[in-house]
């Protein structure tokens, strides 16, 4: 099925009748993964009340905050259902830590992306590993870059289409849809943590600021995605 079938199969149709579609199409092939953010909160409850068959993991790369835990607890609590769970390599990061010291990623993007690549890519190619389809919460007005993607893509280098089921929601529409679902979140939200990752790595931001500026924030402006 190319890219614009399966378009025309979405359309106008609901997140859940979407997800619901694709698990169809791509039985046993479908993936999510979340990082416990507030979009991805939303993706998880729709997916878990509605008993879809997607596989739902995270990555965790051995420097979350504890709220990221406490959510990942709560969330397990709240729905008992299963959230598989990926770590990097730990020769990986032995190696990592003895050569560079602990906090390497503040030396050069080099080094953060290599940090990036140990504890977080790498995992996550093990995760989607035979999957066809990938779903995630990235949306449009987090950043100029995400506004030029489109809700529903395919990804030659990993040979899988991508869905967003909250693409063109905004984070005011986010933080109502989980006070109004009483979705379990992470407490960061509330002490200005829009985009949440790895503890070191992480700030709050100031009103205007942009979306991910709070993300590997001593660095230059640009890319701020992994």
């Amino acid at each position: 099925m190319d890219l614009n079938e399966l378009k025309e199969r979405l359309e106008g149709k609901t997140i859940e009748e979407s997800m619901a579609i694709l698990t169809n199409l791509f039985p046993e092939k479908v993936i999510f993964t979340t990082s416990f953010g507030m979009e991805d909160q939303i993706i998880t409850q729709k997916i878990f009340t509605n008993n879809l068959n997607i596989k739902v993991a995270t990555i965790d790369t051995g420097r979350l905050f504890s709220e990221a835990h406490e959510v990942f607890y709560q969330t397990l609590f709240r729905f008992g259902k299963t959230i598989h769970t990926y770590f990097p390599d730990y020769q990986s990061v032995e190696k990592l830590v003895t050569e560079k010291g602990p906090y390497s990623f503040f030396g050069s993007v080099e080094d953060r992306k290599e940090c990036c690549r140990i504890r977080k890519r790498v995992p996550l190619e093990r995760a989607l590993q035979g999957m066809q389809v990938w779903i995630s919460g990235i949306r449009a007005e987090q950043s100029d870059v995400r506004s030029q993607m489109q809700q529903l893509e395919y990804d030659e280098h990993k040979k899988l289409y991508k869905y967003y089921p909250l693409f063109n929601w905004t984070y005011q529409e986010v933080r109502q849809y989980a006070k109004d679902k009483y979705v379990p979140y992470n407490i960061l939200h509330d002490k200005g943590f829009i985009s949440i990752g790895c503890q070191p790595c992480t700030r709050a931001i100031q009103p205007g600021e942009n979306f991910l500026a709070g993300r590997w924030w001593w660095e230059n402006e640009g890319c701020k995605d992994c």
